[in-house]
């Protein structure tokens, strides 16, 4: 196959390695806003569209250009973002890779499924994923006549007991575990990770052309039929390897690895990359989907295609989430709020910004919407839908926002936050001590968007209310599986989702920092 365009190397237009000043970031900000207008409903509609959604990996919030970023060059998202509706409060429906997706292909809480309490999925044994009978946005999408592929990375459960195929997508080209080598495609455990339906494939190459390359293809080959087309690219997820690292690809191969957890270590890294080097993926992201873009282009299909661009968790390591705390894995605005950006030319006007709070699963119902799908009445969706505030027909959706962790969870009400540290091992845990019982803090999003003002005293009545949902929510969704209760005595804590080991969630460290303990 022939091979696609690569990302011109970011060094080679400046250098761009040192942290900005914060006035010179706020500058950038200000001044690309400038041009934006805030949202509004264009009161038009449209069709049955045609939905690309693709979805990065790792990705920060501030990690683009048009969410500020002084470090990476990206051309092709910046102008998706001109052309459609860039949203300042996206958020993944998890802090962790699969249970987002897991969120996004059921449009619920990953809580609602037992592979959504693996935070993320492991190894290729565990017998955890979406079950073959589950309906799935491709699988209602196949029933109101679209076609359905997968490009990329799945990470929601492995063969034989699950698949892209199983959950509905009629086509699947890509890989199945939560992290490859870009070069070598092989997976945490060392064994090769590239297949075409359920069969093993090779293909030489850098695997975020390759996934671009491919869903450019599946584009140009479109019949008739509506389409829904997921891409998954696996940028910005380590290992630390741009366009040019194929030497350093077979490096990591050569490393011996005789286990599975030694085999996760090599492929991590943790001696490698820098944000040279993060610039270089992030860029190579940035072309390939320009090549799925112009895809669309050359089939004259962008007015009446539905583009969602969003990130599965916030970032790690090398990613910019200014100005927020926290990183992948936490529930600080950091490890969920997202760079999303929806681009609608039939229904949606150029060149807007909206501070609208929404998830992931919010755009399953969306898209189902859209669509004119019917969700399942046994398998309710916890998403809601934004169809009419994007047509103008509806005002926008006023409800609370959930998430949950094996260590945290969080509730946003307008511009307020409770974030529940579950054991106490919240940063205040040494200064005051919790007894490993539950803390509730309290923030105003709007004027501290880094979360370090609790102003949980200053509004006792709205923490109680907040309370209140947050374990009624617990409660409804499975238990983790290790869980026992927590003394109800001791703040009325939800009987749900404790852990009595002490232990972390699988794969990070108590303090919050990642950990190569299992792939994101």
């Amino acid at each position: 196959m022939t091979q696609g365009p690569r990302a011109q190397d970011p060094r080679a237009q400046g250098p761009a390695t040192q942290d900005p000043p914060p006035t010179a970031l706020f500058d950038r900000r200000t001044r690309d806003a400038a041009a934006e207008r805030p949202f509004r409903g264009s009161g038009r509609t449209a069709g049955r569209p045609n939905i690309v959604f693709i979805l990065a990996d790792d990705l920060g919030w501030g990690d683009l250009g048009c969410f500020g970023s002084l470090h990476n060059r990206t051309p092709s998202l910046d102008a998706l973002a001109s052309q459609g509706l860039r949203f300042t409060h996206g958020y993944a429906t998890s802090a962790t890779c699969s249970p987002t997706r897991l969120g996004l292909y059921t449009g619920r809480y990953p809580g609602r499924l037992t592979a959504g309490l693996e935070e993320p999925l492991g190894t290729r044994d565990e017998h955890h994923g979406i079950p073959a009978d589950h309906p799935t946005l491709p699988s209602l999408l196949v029933d109101v006549g679209y076609r359905t592929a997968m490009i990329g990375k799945w990470h929601c459960g492995w063969l034989p007991w699950f698949s892209p195929l199983k959950a509905g997508f009629q086509t699947f080209y890509g890989n199945l575990d939560g992290a490859v080598d870009y070069f070598g495609h092989f997976d945490t455990s060392g064994q090769p990770d590239l297949w075409d339906g359920e069969e093993p494939v090779t293909e030489q190459g850098y695997y975020t052309e390759i996934i671009g390359r491919h869903a450019a293809a599946y584009i140009r080959e479109a019949g008739d039929d509506p389409f829904y087309l997921q891409v998954n690219f696996t940028g910005a997820h380590w290992p630390w390897e741009g366009p040019d690292d194929e030497e350093l690809s077979r490096h990591i191969a050569d490393e011996p690895a005789d286990t599975h957890e030694e085999s996760l270590r090599r492929l991590f890294h943790a001696d490698g990359g820098s944000l040279a080097k993060y610039g270089e993926m992030v860029a190579a992201l940035d072309a390939s989907i320009g090549e799925v873009l112009a895809a669309l282009d050359a089939k004259g299909m962008r007015d009446n295609t539905i583009v969602v661009f969003a990130s599965d968790n916030g970032g790690e390591r090398w990613a910019f989430m200014w100005p927020f705390v926290g990183e992948k894995g936490d529930l600080e605005e950091g490890g969920i709020r997202v760079p999303l950006i929806v681009r609608w030319p039939a229904v949606i006007d150029a060149g807007q910004v909206s501070d609208l709070p929404n998830a992931t699963f919010d755009w399953t119902a969306t898209l189902l919407d859209a669509a004119g799908a019917t969700p399942d009445a046994d398998h309710p969706l916890d998403g809601t839908s934004l169809l009419g505030w994007l047509t103008g027909t509806q005002g926008a959706p006023q409800r609370d926002l959930l998430w949950r962790t094996r260590e945290q969870g969080a509730v946003r009400r307008g511009h307020y936050k409770l974030l529940v540290d579950r054991h106490g091992h919240s940063v205040w845990h040494n200064l005051f001590g919790t007894d490993g019982r539950p803390s509730y803090r309290l923030f105003d999003l709007s004027a501290d968007g880094r979360e370090k003002a609790d102003v949980a005293d200053q509004r006792p009545g709205l923490v109680a209310e907040l309370k209140a949902v947050w374990r009624s929510f617990d409660e409804e969704l499975l238990p983790y599986p290790d869980a026992s209760a927590w003394d109800a005595s001791a703040d009325g804590a939800s009987s749900r989702g404790a852990s009595t080991s002490g232990r972390s969630t699988p794969g990070r460290s108590t303090t919050g920092g990642q950990c190569p303990g299992l792939p994101d």
